[in-house]
């Protein structure tokens, strides 16, 4: 419980070889001259204290050094190069913040390139940018362990990285690392963990993974990677953890993988494109404790082997094709807590075995079709822990899961009389016809009393609460994708195709939610435009509760957000940045200045979109732009006859036109202004309510005075240009230096477009269609360019 700074006086102990006071509350800096006070080090154990600054440049000189361990404090800055420390064996320094996302936080690495006795290195959430470098294989072969997980590396997985014959963990997860993963990974004979989730790999798992005979983890999700999972992972006889979800993984499952007996922290396979049935091998898990393999393809039944996993806790199969009864094998899983059968065709009655599973603490069984009565007991009393929804024909159970009575079985009586028969038909008769009469009376009056908006035609899909249920798992945390000011907007995945939808579920209790609803639909009806998010259908009802419920369903964005893009963060807080180079951010400009000027001029009736933004701009699969969220869009004829005087502020903090807040009516030029901020966000990385903007400053003024100046490199997202902050040689190649001079031309125009589009005056702002040809004119210059940033 040590606190406050290290005195000085320790760091002038000259003798000394040793300092260590790990897990304590030590605060401060360490002393810029430590690599001259402390000659003899070889020892620093400062870890899980509250240290910050920088690593110093002087700790080169600690000759003798051996280890480095100043993980989980609060340390900040580039390393510094370590090439003199010669002994260098460890270095370990995750958990800080260090590095400044730039491609030159990675400098230091090659400095430990030729210190033979270097073995592990530690660096995982920092906030460390670069490349691993290519001659990573050059490295000293007793390198053993590398982490790098939670950063901001980018690039690809060097070929050499394989010439590192003794490396034993590699952890590089959550990062950018892009194309495949080396082909000759089996080289690495000793090598115990790979990591690499959450890239943007692709390619095929490759087959030389065989050899990899000491893995113990092997874990590849959240990646781009295809092909099929090759049996030979089989001989991987040591694997304990193994995590291909999320991937786009086809084919069969491997009876071979399901053969390796030593397969028991966890197996997820889940999110991909698996198909077929769940080989009978699945049997041989009987030390497995974790077991996925939900939102695939999967079909027939389940075997009857499942019931040898007896150490499973979790089980999921959800969102697959399993068909038949869940067979009686399953009452030996006595373990269980978490179970998921939802979102597939199970049928029959739902076993009473399950009231005797003690551990069960959530079993969901919504979406089948089972039938018959429903158990009591165990899980089945409380309503939270046991989901039974989406299946017909269910009756009894718990008092809290409100279902119907069971039927008893009527005795058999004689027959009726042919005169009751017929009194009997002819009533029931004259009383259908009564009741669909007056459900028809009660229809038009309804219809003509509460208009509502019209997507009912054929050209729209018919969806009910229960499919979008369904299709978002029971609108779960895990498919939510975004929060705005009407509603949440989950992903849905809708059977038989398995396509993917985006569900903007509107909370009716926000004042204005039910009035963007009905302006949403009436607007996007009424526009076609290929830069439009399309609006593939709404619901508008009641949920099993009775309350009611309205949703938007769009076609599914499968890269997100321009938001996101330019300004992505992890789930730790650690800032997760995706690359948009110079040319992708004028085509977005582009295709957002189009679907304005389609808008404001191409449709038969002015619509003012009233909050434009980055998070409102989406982008598909080829990265073209899609604008979307048009809740509190207006037609301009219908704004300016009844809300003139109501109006108020339209759009969002930082991007509404200043003349909204003073209680304009919209216009058109409350577009251009807001597009104008997008456009200068897109060029600094700065949203326009960034902490530095105060005191009347604001991203306008910023960027004019840099523009006024002659300044603008200087305020041009780092990330956007990093190319051009190198100092020209002698070197220089014309056309290199003529190509600069081409991409400073195109950036000086888009900061002029942007200011003029932000002009405080509505009158004195770029018309969208000038905007649309100063766009292209900058495409046309960039195009010049012999390369692209």
């Amino acid at each position: 419980m040590l606190s406050g700074a290290i005195p000085l006086s320790v760091f002038n102990l000259s003798s000394l070889y040793h300092l260590a006071a790990p897990v304590n509350q030590l605060k401060g800096t360490l002393p810029i001259d430590i690599g001259f006070t402390l000659p003899s080090l070889r020892l620093l154990y400062l870890f899980s204290n509250l240290l910050s600054g920088v690593l110093p440049s002087s700790i080169a000189n600690l000759t003798n050094l051996e280890i480095i361990s100043l993980s989980r404090n609060q340390m900040s800055g580039k390393i510094p190069s370590l090439e003199n420390l010669h002994n260098l064996r460890g270095l370990g320094m995750h958990f800080n913040n260090l590095g400044t996302g730039r491609e030159d936080d990675m400098d230091f690495f090659s400095s430990l390139a030729n210190i033979t006795r270097f073995k592990e290195l530690s660096l995982s959430v920092n906030n460390i940018g670069g490349q691993l470098p290519k001659n990573i294989g050059n490295f000293s072969t007793n390198f053993r362990s590398i982490g790098f997980a939670r950063n901001k590396l980018f690039g690809r997985i060097p070929d050499g990285f394989v010439n590192l014959s003794n490396m034993e963990i590699v952890s590089l997860e959550y990062n950018q690392l892009t194309g495949e993963i080396p082909a000759s990974l089996g080289k690495l004979q000793k090598l115990k963990y790979f990591y690499v989730k959450a890239n943007k790999l692709s390619g095929e798992i490759p087959y030389s993974v065989g050899n990899l005979t000491s893995l113990y983890g092997l874990n590849l999700a959240q990646n781009n990677i295809e092909g099929t999972i090759p049996s030979v992972l089989g001989n991987c006889q040591l694997l304990q953890m193994l995590y291909l979800s999320r991937n786009r993984l086809s084919g069969t499952i491997p009876k071979e993988v399901l053969s390796i007996s030593a397969l028991s922290i966890q197996l997820d396979l889940s999110g991909n494109q698996l198909s077929g049935s769940l080989p009978l091998e699945v049997g041989s898990l009987i030390n497995l404790g974790y077991l996925d393999i939900s939102d695939n393809k999967l079909s027939g039944k389940l075997p009857n082997t499942l019931g040898n996993c007896i150490k499973l806790e979790n089980l999921y199969i959800q969102g697959n094709l399993f068909e038949g009864v869940i067979p009686q094998s399953v009452s030996s899983l006595r373990g269980l807590s978490y179970l998921d059968f939802s979102r597939n065709n199970f049928t029959g009655f739902i076993p009473n075995f399950f009231e005797t599973f003690t551990s069960l603490k959530s079993l969901n069984l919504s979406f089948n079709n089972f039938e018959g009565e429903v158990p009591k007991g165990g899980v089945f009393s409380n309503a939270s822990a046991a989901i039974i929804s989406g299946n017909r024909n269910l009756c009894g159970g718990s008092s809290m899961l409100k279902l119907p009575l069971c039927k008893v079985p009527m005795p058999k009586k004689g027959r009726l009389s042919s005169t009751l028969k017929i009194i009997i038909s002819v009533a029931s008769g004259l009383f259908g016809i009564t009741l669909v009469l007056v459900l028809l009376i009660l229809c038009f009056l309804r219809r003509k009393r509460s208009p509502s908006p019209d997507l009912t035609d054929d050209s729209f899909l018919k969806i009910s609460y229960g499919e979008l249920l369904k299709a978002t798992n029971g609108f779960s945390s895990e498919n939510l994708i975004g929060k705005g000011g009407f509603g949440s907007v989950y992903k849905g995945i809708f059977s038989p195709d398995e396509k993917t939808m985006a569900i903007k579920v509107l909370d009716l209790q926000h004042r204005g939610a039910l009035k963007s609803f009905k302006a949403e639909c009436e607007v996007l009806k009424n526009l076609r435009h290929r830069n439009l998010v399309k609006l593939i259908t709404a619901c508008s009802g009641t949920d099993f509760q009775g309350n009611d419920f309205k949703a938007l369903i769009y076609e599914f964005m499968v890269n997100g957000s321009l938001d996101e893009w330019l300004h992505s963060f992890t789930n730790d807080g650690s800032q997760h940045v995706r690359y948009l180079d110079l040319y992708q951010r004028i085509n977005i400009a582009m295709d957002v200045a189009f679907t304005l000027e389609y808008l404001h001029h191409g449709s038969q009736i002015p619509v003012v979109h009233c909050d434009l933004k980055p998070s409102n701009v989406l982008l598909d699969e080829d990265m073209t732009a899609r604008l979307g969220d048009f809740g509190l869009s207006r037609f301009l004829q219908e704004t300016v006859q009844r809300e003139t005087r109501t109006i108020g502020i339209k759009g969002s903090v930082g991007y509404a036109a200043p003349e909204y807040g003073i209680g304009s009516e919209v216009s058109t030029n409350g577009d251009i202004y807001s597009y104008g901020i997008m456009i200068l966000e897109m060029l600094t990385g700065k949203k326009p309510t960034d902490d530095a903007f105060s005191n009347g400053l604001n991203l306008h003024n910023y960027v004019k005075m840099a523009f006024s100046t002659g300044r603008v490199m200087e305020i041009v997202d780092p990330l956007l240009c990093h190319n051009l902050q190198e100092e020209e040689t002698s070197n220089s190649t014309i056309a290199q230096r003529k190509t600069k001079d081409y991409i400073k031309e195109c950036l000086i125009s888009m900061c002029k477009i942007g200011i003029s589009c932000t002009m405080e005056s509505p009158k004195e702002r770029l018309g969208i269609s000038d905007v649309v040809k100063e766009l292209q004119l900058v495409k046309e210059a960039l195009c010049k360019c012999d390369r692209v940033l």
